[in-house]
């Protein structure tokens, strides 16, 4: 039987977004609550890691990236819109099938 591998890593890459009222950290409650979705279905095998765009530690963006930006193990799984769960989740269930295969 295999042994599983590194947690699969989710990195969301997003800005706070200025309005009237100031600025808004909408994104990163959005990937806060999506990372409680994730580790909620998938445990310790998810890793979900939130990103500023101008954090020091914020990973490269491939030409011609949008805003939120999902990488799912270094992949483009999201690009722009909206983080959308779903797309996730099967992005990590392809994973971690192949992973068991």
């Amino acid at each position: 039987m295999k042994t599983p591998k590194e947690p699969i890593l989710v990195q969301i890459i997003a800005a706070p977004i200025a309005c009237a009222d100031g600025v808004k950290d909408t994104w990163r409650e959005v990937a806060h609550w999506a990372a409680d979705q994730l580790k909620s279905r998938f445990g310790d095998r998810v890793e979900v890691k939130y990103y500023d765009l101008f954090d020091v530690d914020c990973p490269s963006i491939p030409a011609g990236a949008q805003l939120p930006l999902v990488l799912v193990n270094g992949e483009v799984t999201l690009n722009g819109g909206k983080i959308a769960i779903p797309v996730i989740r099967r992005k990590i269930e392809t994973l971690l099938e192949k992973e068991f295969a």
